[in-house]
């Protein structure tokens, strides 16, 4: 148990089962001169082989509209939407064949997943993106998502990758975000100005003298070390640590995951269980209440356990499935506060039930609690 709880450090990486990788667009394009194929070969031979040790990976790929920029034989990354649309669509046909086409040595299957961060902020989007995404990872498919670029507006002006690649980290609570770049890491001054910059080899991800040492984007890209600094806060909202590495570096997945002190290492400041369990008990608005009896109340204040329909009396409210629902005892008390796995509707028909039962009362069944305990947190 104390291990669960402990604030992860370098021995996340190597202890880790999910892991989202981000790879730039200055990686990927070898600096503008078209899709760098043998590097993309030498990074999914590394996801490989990290998938062989049971380890499961999420790609975060940039890119599509540097690809595609070639191809239509621009060499300036131009400032018009519809031209930024335009190479977005042209260049992630030409991504996605290259990624299927190397996974494919490793007898892996690749999915496209193209998001928004609107996908991430809706309710119900979110969900359908949580469900869709850990389905295809418990299938073994290497999901390689993006941007969508081609669609939208603010995201290609004012989005950046790093960002994705860290609300992933959050949508599916991996415990490891990787960001490989051009660079070596963080450095506490600009090592392209200053011959006497050091590498920052490790730090809190909410350490707010980190944003002054951050510098701007590449020609290609649209992010640079400060978005990075600010993924690696967004990923320690859910208690996943970040290392900024260079992805040039031989084999640096299969080096980082065994725990070589390479790059720069962001940590949360509260260990996965922890930070989800402080965000959950944050939330300030609830959609409903579900009213508990005496023996689900006394098993989630002794054991930490799920809530099971079989334990509760009665629901109230209109809510949804994600939505945030407070638990109270038969007296009023408040009891816990978690998100549901049913609707209001659907959970009043489940109530007092055995969870076998619950197909055969709705026909389906999404999962055997109403409240799962990653989800759950008890109040009093």
């Amino acid at each position: 148990m104390h291990s669960v709880e402990r604030v992860p450090g370098r021995d996340a990486l190597s202890g880790a089962r999910r892991v989202v990788v981000k790879i730039g667009s200055a990686l990927l394009t070898n600096d503008g001169r078209g899709l760098d194929d043998d590097a993309i070969g030498g990074w999914v031979d590394q996801i490989a082989a990290l998938r062989k040790a049971g380890v499961e990976v999420v790609l975060v790929s940039s890119g599509a509209v540097a690809a595609g920029m070639v191809r239509l034989g621009w060499s300036a990354r131009p400032t018009s939407v519809h031209e930024l649309q335009a190479a977005a669509a042209v260049g992630q046909n030409v991504l996605t064949e290259t990624y299927e086409n190397h996974f494919a040595r490793h007898d892996l299957l690749t999915a496209q997943i193209l998001l928004t961060h609107d996908d991430l902020s809706n309710r119900k989007r979110y969900l359908n993106a949580r469900s869709a995404l850990s389905t295809l990872v418990g299938l073994g498919v290497v999901p390689v998502v993006n941007e969508n670029d081609t669609v939208v507006t603010d995201e290609i002006r004012f989005g950046d990758n790093d960002t994705l690649g860290a609300l992933v980290a959050n949508l599916l609570e991996a415990e490891v975000l990787v960001i490989l770049t051009d660079q070596e890491g963080l450095f506490d001054a600009d090592p392209r100005h200053n011959a006497a910059a050091s590498l920052i080899s490790e730090g809190r991800a909410d350490d707010p003298s980190l944003a002054a040492v951050a510098g701007g984007g590449g020609s290609l890209g649209r992010g640079g070390m400060a978005t990075k600094v600010r993924a690696a806060r967004l990923a320690a909202r859910s208690g996943a640590v970040t290392v900024i590495a260079s992805g040039r570096q031989p084999s640096v997945l299969e080096r980082l995951v065994g725990g070589e002190a390479l790059g720069t290492l962001l940590t949360p400041d509260r260990a996965p269980i922890a930070a989800r369990k402080r965000w959950l008990a944050g939330q300030l608005q609830v959609r409903g209440t579900l009213t508990l009896d005496s023996g689900a109340v006394r098993v989630l204040r002794g054991s930490g356990s799920s809530l099971l329909p079989v334990g509760v009396r009665k629901a109230e409210g209109d809510f949804v499935r994600g939505d945030m629902v407070l638990c109270v005892d038969e007296q009023g008390e408040r009891i816990a506060k978690g998100l549901v796995n049913y609707g209001a509707d659907d959970a009043r028909r489940i109530l007092g039930q055995a969870s076998g039962r619950i197909a055969d009362i709705l026909g389906y069944m999404e999962a055997p609690e109403l409240i799962h305990r990653d989800n759950l947190v008890v109040l009093s």
